[in-house]
């Protein structure tokens, strides 16, 4: 009886450390809604501005779910681009994807297959930076942690792409309205906040300078998408061999 009872209140406990990471990652994705809000509506009034519907942009956001991709797709397909050419150059710019996930995996490898397929799928620039800075920090991300900060961002670019496909009749320009500097500055806000956490500051500035500098080098002689990859790994590759060497 006793025995019963104890792994009942223990099944409890799990249940509630479970949901408390869960709305843990729910919280911990709130200081990127703002971003996501904004660039997501922008998207919206872009993709309603190529002629597509509003049931098109939400498939387009559920299943795809890429700003910078759905930008390009919006444009390639106002200008009558073929769907092959449109799916290429989408695969290109997202190849990006593969290093976030890389670098996220060691941390997840106990987790079933299952579940970072889920978590894969919904990664994005964004929530690796929170997930970067949360583990930088020395703290254990666990699947609910991680699922709550991944579904909270899904559902509001959601949100934002739907509610610029309805009100972009009433906005032509959306940069006037700065909406378009709202992803890169979230990016700086969480790229400043990660650095702070760790010890090797010096090494840190110098793998960001050396991927602005690679990334403007490779612009001139690789795709559009391959550059940044390329900058990535290589200023990546610098930084391991220094923090190795020091």
């Amino acid at each position: 009886m006793k025995r019963e009872s104890s792994i009942v209140i223990k099944q409890e406990d799990g249940s509630l450390q479970e949901e408390n990471q869960l709305l843990q990652g729910v919280k911990d994705c709130v200081p990127t809604l703002l971003g996501y809000l904004s660039i997501g509506f922008a998207a919206g009034v872009v993709q309603n501005t190529a002629g597509l519907s509003i049931l098109e942009i939400a498939m387009m956001s559920l299943f795809l779910y890429a700003g910078s991709a759905q930008f390009i797709a919006a444009g390639m397909f106002a200008s009558g681009a073929p769907v092959l050419s449109i799916i290429l150059t989408i695969f290109i710019v997202n190849l990006r994807h593969f290093l976030l996930s890389a670098a996220l995996a060691p941390h997840f490898r106990r987790f079933p297959t299952w579940q970072n397929m889920i978590n894969g799928f919904l990664l994005t620039d964004e929530t690796f930076g929170v997930a970067s800075n949360h583990l930088a920090s020395g703290k254990q991300a666990t699947y609910s942690w991680l699922l709550g900060l991944n579904v909270t961002a899904y559902l509001n670019w959601l949100v934002a792409n739907l509610a610029g496909a309805y009100f972009g009749n009433w906005i032509t320009n959306p940069e006037a309205f700065g909406l378009d500097f709202a992803l890169p500055a979230m990016f700086v806000g969480l790229l400043v906040l990660q650095m702070a956490v760790r010890s090797k500051l010096a090494i840190n500035l110098f793998v960001a300078g050396c991927a602005i500098l690679f990334t403007i080098g490779a612009s001139f002689l690789l795709p559009k998408g391959i550059d940044i990859l390329f900058a990535c790994i290589l200023a990546a590759t610098l930084g391991t061999v220094m923090k190795k060497w020091n």
